[in-house]
């Protein structure tokens, strides 16, 4: 399978979708959860994002229900520009919104994409395909403060310092271009039985600065809050501390740093309210069969 959606049963409930309403899924991947949503629909109608090629490719198949479907529309693009793409199809408010964040199973099993540990592959990273700027150029240009910053930031790297310094000795004895090439560089700062995890928190920091995902993350979250209708829900599964942290601030205070303002009154001066106060995480039935359902956590939100 292309992908099996995370928490699908749980997400779909927390969306209370409308027959009639109109839905937007942030993450289309493999379809997964678009395709469940539009079983719920009668004249309502769905817009899916997705900026990888791969994911447009399946949402044009014709084996799938999305083919020359009514009730279906596909937006090639980073969910970054909500607002704007909806506005090109009139639409200026929705009853609901759906963000997988992280990356798809067929993603991450594709070598030559370079998201895995798993694989030797091109040192790549990008989720859209045209960007110019990959994990190689990542790695080959940025400044030994820069690689600390991101490596201690996004990838929580203890020896985010000592490493950033290898990276950059490293480079000007030969060119890393290749999965392989930087795993023969991290294996010797790993520490003692804990080499996967390692490899993968530094594999986390190069995906997220390459594709800007924080940044991205905060944008979708404010425009989200702005085009919901009074009622409407943001669903929004998330995969590691960092991503969870922004939509729990967001959720909770309205804004990403600090704490939530008050108007004059002492009233909370915040656009959404948490539907459930802890995150919804997968069964141990799912996590079974499916092992990447074991970090997710759902947070849903409702505009007031």
């Amino acid at each position: 399978m292309y992908h099996i959606p995370v928490l699908l049963k749980e997400s779909i409930e927390g969306l209370t979708i409308k027959p009639d309403g109109v839905y937007v899924d942030l993450t289309f991947g493999g379809g997964g959860h678009s395709k469940e949503i539009l079983r719920h629909l009668d004249k309502g109608k769905l817009f899916a994002f997705d900026q990888d090629d791969d994911a447009e490719a399946n949402a044009r198949n014709k084996d799938n229900p999305f083919f020359d479907n009514p009730k279906f529309q596909f937006i090639k693009a980073n969910f970054r520009y909500l607002k704007k793409y909806l506005k090109l199809y009139k639409i200026s408010q929705v009853d609901g919104i759906l963000a997988d964040l992280g990356i798809s199973s067929h993603q991450i099993d594709e070598a030559s994409r370079g998201f895995s540990t798993r694989f030797d592959g091109a040192l790549d990273m990008r989720m859209n395909q045209q960007q110019d700027f990959s994990a190689k150029d990542l790695i080959a240009k940025y400044s030994e403060k820069d690689l600390h910053r991101i490596l201690g930031m996004y990838g929580e790297i203890k020896n985010a310092r000592t490493l950033a310094q290898a990276i950059v000795t490293e480079r000007i004895k030969k060119e890393i271009v290749s999965t392989q090439d930087l795993k023969n560089i991290l294996q010797r700062y790993a520490p003692r039985g804990a080499e996967f995890k390692y490899f993968a928190q530094v594999f986390q920091a190069l995906r997220i600065e390459v594709n800007e995902e924080m940044k991205a993350l905060e944008e979708m979250l404010v425009q989200s809050a702005e085009i919901l209708k009074v009622g409407g829900r943001l669903v929004v599964i998330s995969y590691h501390s960092l991503e969870d942290r922004l939509v729990k601030n967001y959720i909770g205070k309205g804004k990403f740093h600090g704490e939530v303002e008050k108007d004059f009154y002492g009233n909370e001066i915040k656009p959404l309210e948490a539907v459930n106060r802890k995150p919804i995480e997968a069964s141990e039935e799912e996590i079974k069969a499916n092992p990447r359902a074991r970090s997710g956590k759902l947070r849903i939100a409702e505009k007031l």
